[in-house]
């Protein structure tokens, strides 16, 4: 079943979304927080651009840090065909027998701007490393502390093995975290 605001207000207060927004920050802002049934997590200024200026092949088994320019900064430009990555501003605690999928936001999505998160495992946590495609031939333009994906919480029975049980190589990151094999 998917967990409402209320269900999720009372995780936080327990550690799941540190820091939590407990209402749906709008004015000004592509929104971000509490909302019925999710939660919007805020990109954070830290950004890594791919490029091509080295001719460097994307291997996610053997990664080139030479694949991209690192930015800090409040927005950031991403260019046509492009892609980059950030972290979300909040760091997840996710329960033994929770699941949460990550959707991109509308507001973005409208733009040809597409955000990718894979599920967020029952017992994992950190900082989520969160894949942003600017499908357009334009630029295109995304925002520090502002809306980037939604969070949508689903509940079963608790696994055999959870994410932490099994040790999994992405258990506790914090900031950008790039591919591990």
């Amino acid at each position: 079943m998917v967990k409402p605001d209320w269900w999720i207000r009372e995780m936080a207060k327990k550690g799941m979304i540190e820091p939590f927004e407990e209402r749906l920050v709008r004015e000004g802002v592509i929104s971000y927080g509490l909302s019925s049934f999710g939660y919007d997590l805020r990109a954070a200024p830290e950004w890594k651009i791919f490029t091509n200026v080295f001719s460097t092949v994307v291997d996610p088994k053997n990664f080139d840090p030479r694949s991209f320019v690192e930015y800090e900064g409040e927005e950031v430009i991403i260019p046509p065909n492009s892609f980059a990555l950030t972290r979300s501003v909040e760091y997840i605690r996710m329960p033994e027998n929770v699941i949460a999928i990550a959707l991109g936001k509308s507001t973005y999505a409208r733009c040809g701007i597409v955000a990718n998160v894979t599920p967020l495992e029952p017992g994992w946590e950190g900082h989520v490393t969160l894949e942003i495609s600017n499908t357009t031939p334009l630029p295109a333009k995304v925002y520090a502390g502002e809306g980037i994906v939604q969070l949508l919480f689903l509940e079963g029975p608790r696994p055999e093995v959870t994410y932490r049980d099994r040790r999994g190589k992405y258990q506790g990151q914090r900031g950008i975290t790039l591919p591990r094999v």
